[in-house]
């Protein structure tokens, strides 16, 4: 079971997501505070961070860039969702994908699922470079 880490400071919104995600048999954790996000990642490993552009404490594109920084993630992948467009931002910030909300949970489990499968073929080539 793959784990998903969702960072969102909109408790109904996550408890949808999760309801979502994990009938699709992944393990969700919601962590609604982006400033520990870096330790988070780093304490669970997952394989996709799904993240909300805004947060009550601001902008959270510095937090995707400390992300990208990190060179012990290397098949992380990240979603940032927006109910703006900030797509060209996010994208120049690191961002795997972008979704703008509302979106249907059809299409974020789409995206999800390839992502995913793109992360599990990264973290195969980083491990092997590293024997």
């Amino acid at each position: 079971m793959e784990t998903l880490v969702v960072v969102d400071d909109d408790p109904i919104f996550c408890g949808l997501l999760k309801t979502v995600l994990e009938f699709e048999d992944y393990h969700v954790i919601v962590e609604p505070n982006p400033d520990i996000v870096l330790s988070k990642v780093r304490e669970v490993n997952p394989v996709l961070l799904l993240m909300d552009v805004h947060s009550e404490k601001g902008d959270t594109l510095d937090v995707l860039r400390e992300l990208r920084a990190d060179e012990s993630l290397p098949g992380l992948r990240v979603v940032m969702t927006s109910g703006m467009d900030r797509s060209a931002e996010c994208q120049q910030a690191g961002a795997d994908a972008f979704l703008l909300k509302p979106f249907r949970p059809d299409e974020l489990v789409g995206l999800i699922a390839d992502l995913v499968a793109k992360s599990q073929d990264d973290r195969v080539v980083h491990i092997n470079r590293m024997r």
